[in-house]
């Protein structure tokens, strides 16, 4: 930067290229106007009322009242240090920096004769308001969720954890974006190794735009050819604020009210929130269902498949016969048949979510019966396959987090193909090779199928059983391996 404010002004003006949005004022202050500013804001961004109290009315009028004199060589640190009630100032001498503050929203005051420039934080734009989460509903539990600005985000897990050693820490990545990302951890709880590969595969990371958190969790996850998810995503402050209780570490992007955590092991995307608040047994309950629907929505078809095409001695006669005669007019083999019905439900479910709210539900409920009925009663398929495609799709949406759900629907594919080849022989196959990759993987150095694999006794208590609270006094032992001591709680006594 020069010290001459109309080549940085000109300078400013020309990079930008004239934009109709940013702001570019000159004006004099002190008692009789002999010092000569400007101020640069991009208006959308900034908060137009501050700038006009806090900034020009401070220097054009109230300092012309005061006894204050700005007329010496060192007025810039006058100006800074006694006339300026704000919050935020930063020192800024590089143009690259300056760009960045003002598209940021900050205000930029220049000063003639002076080589630096002040960043005053002055962010101010229209944003969503705190909601209900749209991807994870409870039925018990807080029911605000994150927004689309990061400022907003932080505070909303600072209101859970009040720890000074609650860390934040904030990089700009993305060369044309500049996007704010930022990680918070437990310093103390957190692996210091974990918080490390982190920051470095942070650093690594070259690309001109980040535009939501997908970009940021294809760019650090460890396994790269896999369906299986390594990197936990929610919009949920609460289950934000318990992951870095546990001693992982969250990643918020400005622009997404998507919050990555990691590690993400296999049991996280079998938890949810909700478990937490209830009792004990009823979690416990919930969490074997979801292990069940996992299973259900995962074999059933292939499970259909093999039987009906090569192990029919496994079916009861009665059982037989009604299969035999439901699939008597249907001219297609099982697995062509399971085939179609899948693939012509993903895309309902895909148009349901694409079409617009008021009628999204509607086609997909009404496109599912209509095309379902009229398929059965036109002979194409048989009663039995609606059924099974019917439950696996039911059993799909019981899982807390989407993009495990999304693994499974993948899967079921292939094991679908394999069925259709090998019958029981293939599904077992499949199931091996499934768990043989399930070992393999790694999230940020730790066992993808940990705690079960390795075993790890102490955190067996909240893993497919949920004990009580008072039992949870233990951290996982490879999240977190500074602190793993939560506190002292003995069992509830009734009184006597």
């Amino acid at each position: 930067m020069s010290s001459d404010l109309q080549y940085n002004l000109d300078h400013i003006k020309k990079t930008l290229g004239n934009s109709s949005d940013i702001v570019i004022r000159d004006f004099q202050a002190g008692k009789n106007g002999e010092i000569k500013l400007g101020i640069v804001y991009t208006d959308g961004l900034t908060d137009s009322a501050s700038i006009q109290d806090l900034i020009l009315d401070t220097l054009m009028v109230e300092i012309r009242n005061s006894d204050l004199d700005v007329a010496v060589p060192d007025c810039f640190e006058i100006i800074k240090s006694n006339t300026l009630p704000v919050g935020g100032i930063v020192e800024i001498t590089d143009f690259q920096k300056l760009f960045n503050h003002v598209l940021s929203g900050d205000t930029m005051l220049l000063m003639d004769g002076s080589p630096k420039g002040m960043a005053i934080g002055s962010r101010d734009w229209a944003d969503r308001g705190v909601q209900e989460p749209s991807s994870q509903t409870v039925v018990r539990g807080p029911k605000d969720g994150f927004t689309e600005t990061l400022r907003t985000n932080t505070a909303l897990i600072r209101r859970r954890i009040k720890d000074p050693n609650l860390w934040l820490e904030t990089k700009q990545i993305g060369e044309k974006t500049q996007t704010d990302v930022a990680i918070m951890y437990l310093k103390g709880v957190a692996n210091d190794k974990t918080v490390s590969e982190l920051q470095s595969r942070l650093n690594r990371i070259n690309i001109d735009a980040i535009l939501e958190s997908g970009y940021i969790e294809e760019l650090i996850q460890d396994e790269v050819y896999t369906p299986f998810p390594t990197v936990y995503n929610t919009e949920r402050p609460d289950a934000v604020a318990a992951a870095i209780l546990e001693g992982r570490i969250a990643i918020l992007i400005d622009g997404t009210p998507f919050v990555l955590i990691v590690p993400a092991l296999m049991v996280h995307f079998f938890q949810s929130s909700e478990d937490y608040y209830q009792r004990a047994d009823i979690a416990t309950l919930i969490r074997v269902l979801r292990y069940l629907s996992f299973f259900l929505a995962l074999l059933t078809p292939s499970l259909y498949i093999a039987v009906s095409t090569f192990h029919q001695e496994m079916l009861p006669t009665p059982l037989l016969i009604s299969l035999a005669s439901q699939r008597e007019g249907v001219p297609f083999p099982a697995f062509v048949e399971a085939m179609l019905m899948e693939v012509v439900f993903e895309i309902l479910r895909e148009a349901g979510v694409r079409m617009p709210r008021a009628i999204g539900s509607s086609i997909s409920i009404v496109g599912a019966l209509v095309i379902g009925q009229a398929a059965v009663e036109a002979g194409f398929v048989s009663a039995t396959m609606v059924i099974i495609v019917s439950l696996t799709a039911i059993c799909s949406f019981v899982f807390p987090a989407n993009s495990m759900a999304m693994a499974f629907r993948m899967l079921r594919f292939l094991f679908m193909i394999l069925a259709a080849s090998f019958g029981l022989y293939g599904i077992i196959l499949g199931l091996i090779v499934m768990v043989l990759h399930l070992n393999s993987i790694r999230s940020f150095g730790i066992p993808y199928l940990a705690p079960n694999a390795p075993f790890i006794l102490q955190d067996q208590k909240d893993n497919i059983i949920r004990m009580p609270h008072w039992s949870l006094l233990k951290r996982p032992r490879l999240i977190s391996k500074n602190d793993t001591d939560r506190g002292e709680v003995s069992s509830p006594k009734p009184p006597r």
